[in-house]
């Protein structure tokens, strides 16, 4: 993937060098800057070594155009989210490749609502910059940039209070944390302590030196799955670096992983009050299945946080969020919240019998199997070609409830598959899920042999 650089309505990212420079990074945020509205503009950045020289290329790109930039440092993504919001910022401006090898970095903006931009917004975003249109300030009206201090404090606050700390106090929880060198070490430190857990953190320093692949999956997460029932911890937490995801490991050392991350935050939140819970096209049916049985409503959506959340806000939703670790509770914010899902998660614990460990709450879930696989996406692929084959793989399974809201969903009673084109890297996703893990395994391999030999061909 050397060489790629992929500008969407989700942002600006690439390989650092060879795809993306600092002058890409320094006029995507002058296009951004340059149709917000009155007000500062929070620029933060995850624990990447390139993020000091991309800080600065934003920064300039949109102090350039006369706006206030408010500099937080290393700050994870939710917290530029609370920011925005409560500080009454115009917008902010995250530099993070979220869940990419260190080679990479890139850019996502949010609107003063606290949550990331619309496509609509985002394609506007997209077209200045393909223009060259930036609104450059003259040079008695440039922006001024100053640094905020303790950037955390507000959504501390926020996850503090909705949860029951002194039950999670009383239990001392001894917690493993492995921040990834990212942007979360900070505040996961803090939250922990706050909670009176005894924290074990690997990777706490924002300085972008990985001890592993940064995508926190199963095979990534290996080493640190050993450590967690060495050191006798009730859980080991893992973000990514900008935490915006987050997944388990038990005291045993299991890995938990991604998608029940948002399934125990929801079972923990569905005790405190019922209501709508808002998935991706891609996330279990394990959460919905939790809904269900509560007689909660369940919408689904396009993949991607907006689309979550605006649906949230929609159907007045108490959680929501996607598979990949996201859990987004609208009483803290409106981003996929790493830190919601470490509190929530130790909230439930605390909920329950001392005896009851995490592996129990976790056999106790709705279970199904998941099979996810990704392909490359042939070079010069249109979005013609790509429905075409979108097409013929709806045709060859004609008993499947059909969705093309977002590539395309077959599902049945009790299986579905998705098949996506990715935002972000040059992949198709095949995501595959069923109560037997051979007939998932079997639903995704049709559709990969599908995509693979097809490449949107007729």
């Amino acid at each position: 993937m050397k060489g790629t650089r992929i500008a969407s309505v989700s942002g600006i990212r690439g390989w650092v060098g060879d795809g993306l420079d600092p002058a890409a990074a320094l006029e995507y945020a002058a296009a951004y800057a340059s149709q917000c509205g009155p007000g500062p503009i929070v620029v933060s950045h995850d624990g990447r070594i390139t993020a000091p020289v991309f800080e600065a290329a934003v920064t300039a790109g949109v102090a350039g155009t006369g706006r206030e930039v408010w500099k937080v440092g290393a700050t994870a993504t939710p917290t530029v989210g609370v920011l925005v919001r409560e500080r009454g910022a115009a917008g902010g401006v995250q530099i993070s490749a979220s869940h990419n090898p260190p080679e990479y970095n890139g850019l996502k903006f949010f609107q003063p609502a606290g949550m990331v931009l619309s496509p609509d917004a985002g394609r506007l975003v997209l077209d200045r910059w393909k223009r060259k249109d930036f609104a450059w300030a003259p040079f008695d009206g440039l922006g001024r940039i100053r640094t905020l201090d303790e950037p955390d404090e507000i959504h501390l606050a926020r996850v503090l209070a909705v949860v029951d700390v002194d039950a999670i106090r009383a239990r001392r929880f001894a917690v493993a944390l492995d921040a990834c060198h990212g942007a979360g070490g900070r505040l996961g430190r803090t939250l922990l302590d706050r909670l009176g857990c005894r924290a074990i953190i690997l990777g706490g320093e924002p300085d972008g030196r990985y001890d592993h692949t940064p995508e926190p999956t199963e095979k990534n997460l290996a080493e640190f799955a050993r450590i967690v029932p060495a050191v006798g911890a009730a859980v080991g937490f893992a973000q990514d670096p900008d935490a915006d995801r987050l997944a388990l490991i038990d005291e045993r050392g299991r890995y938990i992983g991604e998608e029940l991350t948002l399934a125990l935050a929801a079972l923990r939140r569905l005790e405190q009050r019922r209501g709508a819970v808002v998935l991706n096209l891609s996330t279990s049916m394990t959460t919905e299945a939790l809904a269900r049985d509560r007689g909660c409503l369940t919408v689904r959506t396009p993949v991607g946080e907006i689309h979550v959340v605006e649906a949230m806000r929609s159907a007045d939703a108490v959680i929501g969020g996607e598979g990949n670790g996201g859990v987004i509770d609208p009483r803290v914010g409106l981003v996929r919240d790493s830190f919601v899902g470490m509190a929530l998660t130790l909230d439930l614990l605390a909920s329950g019998p001392a005896s009851k460990p995490l592996s129990a709450w976790v056999d106790e879930l709705p279970r199904f199997a998941m099979v996810k696989d990704q392909y490359p996406l042939p070079p010069g692929l249109g979005p013609d070609a790509i429905a075409g084959l979108w097409d013929r793989i709806a045709a060859a399974h004609s008993t499947a409830e059909i969705d093309r809201r977002d590539g395309l969903r077959l599902t049945w009673a009790d299986r579905w598959v998705h098949v996506r084109a990715s935002n972000t890297e040059p992949i198709v996703r095949v995501i595959a899920e069923a109560g037997a893990a051979g007939d998932a395994r079997s639903l995704a391999d049709d559709v990969g042999r599908r995509v693979t030999a097809g490449e949107g061909r007729p």
